[in-house]
């Protein structure tokens, strides 16, 4: 009893506005508080945080370097030059090439290297740690505090590195932000080159500290090298801890195993000529401390992830599918039919998919002449206007893939020949099609006017952005990029702009990037920098397992094999959403539930199935050869799809996840996880696996207790009562499945 009513007053807390944070620098101590959260720094002729503490309890293993970059300067002081048509010899061919390729090939350093006789040389590199300036090249640093918004304090200490002729005009910021009522310090560093030399800045930790040693958890997928971006620090009994989480964009991020946050070694540089200046992505901290208890270990930090660090991320860092149309379910063509499609095909399809309840219609790669730009093939489609109104009639949302490679004969090409990578990047040996630069502005904008205008075209409502082409690097002269290495964070920073032009311009167009674009083949995860400007990510891994009807690796299918493998998919987008928990799962698509029977493999339950799994975050996308569906199963999809819009429209259920004190997922077991409002109403999904007994009591940790609660299933139609909200958080509610059973609870007033 005493557990439940901390948890209810920590929930009632999480709600409330939440205590004013504040800065205060006194005798060259800066001390930074934030609910439970407390940050000292020590401003003398260093900076260094000296105390770092969660509701009294300190996290700091030693006093902290604070901020550590490396600097070299060109021995010639020359700016890098960057490469010409002519001298382009290299090719790159972008290519899946599988997991073992992508490792071998993504993070080979030797791929960055200039090797040009006039390449540029660094030399003298100087190490530079905000922890350590007093006894180098550091000035007295000067603190200032100001409030730039409501709720918001800054704290700037700017430091100049004048006594090292060789750092002569360089000045280092390091800006600190806390927020009333969260318990976050946020930061990110900014280097001025107010010298006369060209400088390279390499190796940067934004905020070098190292915690006690705490137990970590991703709470953001790690996939194919590239780390989290959220991950969680536990302290004894995981009664306390910390959140680190990083700004930083895809493979250039790095979150070390105490804590530091900062770039990739290997990945990252920035050229900083005179007068330039650079400024990291942010970085940030946020507490949790709390009790632990129920039989499923309900902990502080699954609550701080669940409630009020999700609201920080929405109302403080900005989440881009909070302002954008949320469209779906979707439909997409990919899975099965690839590149295949044609107007009389995706009419047959469109028909199939609106009769089935989806709400969004994708056209993948296919549509376009060569495959690539926004070109019509109008051997395939000889009126896309009219196919395109055709889908729009039968109450479907259009989408359309497009990408980042161009045919030599391609407006953009012709308009714009200066845009390409340079080394030459080709789509590959046998496909034409050339890689265009995100890190040329110009281009940058013709693909924005292109992408609005061909929206406008054609009513499409929604675009998918795909291909790699980052990942090669970019040494194109005229581009922003002055060496190659430097075009990575050049590249996805422009990757990024570009989304946050398109919701500027075309705010009623759902962007999306996917894995691929953002980094390799296979890609990456999401991460906080992209859900800032983007809408929708694709994540990894491509899997539609039992798209393909006709065959099995080779193998026939069986009705009983095939109902395996679309139970395998469920499985595994429950596993992908969930690894993604730190971040909203609502602008996440995973593919794909597989719309596609064998010998009727695809039961109802099976369909009940893939709702459920893929409501864990929104429900998209579905893909697979519907033509295989019978008139039964259109009309089951309809049926479930309905209630789901319902739900949202009721309770706003997409943009909810609750998972503490819930067994974690599990394809033997039980587990269930809740959608509801913060009045407690929606809808907990419940699933067993395998296995497990066949009566479970769900405990439903997230309603009010004061408050009460109709519980219906949904899927069943059992209608269970009405229960306190004190009882579904104590008691539970006993449910009873099949093997391989789902059910949705729906709690109303």
């Amino acid at each position: 009893m005493v557990m439940l009513i901390l948890l209810v007053l920590e929930c009632l807390l999480a709600l409330s506005p939440g205590a004013a944070a504040e800065i205060a620098v006194r005798e060259g101590r800066a001390v930074l508080r934030a609910e439970s959260l407390e940050r000292i720094i020590q401003i003398d002729g260093n900076v260094s945080t000296v105390g770092f503490s969660v509701d009294g309890t300190g996290i700091l293993a030693e006093r902290a370097k604070e901020f550590s970059v490396v600097i070299t300067r060109e021995e010639s002081n020359r700016k890098p030059r960057g490469l010409r048509p002519e001298e382009a010899g290299e090719k790159n061919y972008f290519s899946g090439g599988g997991r073992a390729r992508w490792r071998a090939e993504g993070f080979d350093p030797a791929r960055y290297e200039d090797l040009r006789p006039d390449a540029p040389r660094w030399v003298d590199p100087r190490t530079v740690e905000a922890g350590s300036w007093s006894g180098s090249a550091a000035a007295k640093p000067v603190a200032a505090i100001t409030r730039p918004a409501a709720g918001v304090t800054r704290l700037t200490v700017r430091t100049a590195l004048d006594k090292d002729p060789a750092l002569a005009g360089v000045t280092i910021e390091l800006v600190y932000e806390v927020y009333d009522g969260h318990p976050a310090v946020r930061k990110w560093a900014v280097v001025r080159n107010g010298g006369t030399r060209w400088l390279r800045l390499e190796r940067m930790m934004i905020d070098d500290v190292r915690l006690t040693p705490l137990a970590s958890k991703s709470l953001a997928a790690a996939m194919f090298g590239v780390q989290p971006s959220v991950v969680g620090f536990e302290g004894p009994g995981g009664r306390y801890g910390i959140l680190a989480a990083s700004e930083v964009p895809s493979a250039l991020r790095s979150i070390a195993a105490q804590g530091g946050m900062g770039y990739t070694e290997t990945l990252f540089e920035w050229v900083l000529g005179p007068g330039e200046v650079f400024t990291s992505e942010p970085v940030f901290y946020y507490g949790f401390h709390g009790p632990v208890f129920g039989a499923n270990a309900s902990t502080p930090l699954d609550r701080a992830v669940e409630g009020q660090y999700m609201e920080f991320l929405r109302t403080r860092i900005g989440i881009a599918a909070d302002t954008a149309p949320m469209h779906g379910p979707q439909w997409m063509t990919w899975a099965y039919f690839y590149d295949t499609i044609d107007d009389g095909l995706v009419r047959q399809l469109a028909d199939i998919a609106a009769r089935a309840g989806f709400t969004e219609m994708l056209f993948d790669d296919g549509w376009q002449k060569g495959r690539l730009g926004t070109e019509i093939d109008t051997k395939k489609f000889p009126d896309f206007r009219a196919t395109a109104d055709f889908v729009r009639s039968k109450g479907l949302k259009l989408g359309l893939w497009v990408s980042c490679f161009r045919d030599a004969d391609s407006r953009d090409v012709a308009d714009m020949p200066d845009a390409r990578i340079l080394p030459v990047l080709l789509r590959s040996p046998t496909l034409p099609g050339m890689g265009m630069s995100f890190t040329s502005a110009a281009w940058r904008d013709y693909y924005v006017r292109d992408l609005v205008a061909t929206a406008k075209r054609y009513g499409a409502s929604y675009f998918k952005q795909d291909f790699t082409n980052i990942m090669y690097g970019d040494l194109a002269e005229g581009h922003e990029s002055r060496t190659r290495r430097e075009s990575l964070l050049r590249g996805l920073r422009g990757l990024l702009s570009v989304q946050a032009m398109l919701r500027r311009e075309a705010p009623d167009v759902v962007n999306e990037i996917t894995h691929e674009i953002y980094w390799g083949t296979p890609g990456v995860p999401a991460d906080l920098a992209a859900l800032k400007t983007t809408a929708r990510f694709h994540i990894p891994p491509n899997e539609a397992i039992g798209s393909n009807v006709r065959e099995n690796g080779g193998r026939p299918w069986t009705a009983e094999t095939h109902a395996a493998a679309l139970r395998r998919g469920c499985w595994l987008a429950r596993q992908r959403f969930y690894s993604h928990r730190g971040l909203p799962l609502y602008p996440l698509e995973f593919y794909a539930a597989v719309t596609a029977s064998y010998q009727g493999s695809l039961t109802p339950a099976i369909q009940d199935r893939q709702i459920a799994s893929w409501l864990m975050g929104m429900p998209v996308c579905y893909s697979g050869d519907s033509r295989t569906l019978s008139e039964e199963q259109i009309a089951h999809y309809r049926k479930r799809l309905d209630l789901v819009r319902r739900l949202e429209r009721d309770y706003g259920i997409y943009k909810r996840f609750q998972f503490s004190g819930a067994p974690e997922p599990t394809d033997v077991g039980w587990h269930w996880w809740g959608k509801l409002n913060p009045q407690g109403y929606g809808v907990v999904v419940a699933m067993r696996g395998s296995g497990g007994a066949d009566r479970q009591t769900v405990t439903i940790p997230w309603v009010r207790p004061e408050r009460s609660y109709h519980v219906k299933g949904l899927l069943s139609g059992v209608m269970y009562g009405s229960f306190a909200g004190k009882v579904l958080q104590e008691s539970g509610i006993p449910v009873r499945l099949p093997v391989y059973g789902q059910e949705l609870l729906e709690l109303a007033p």
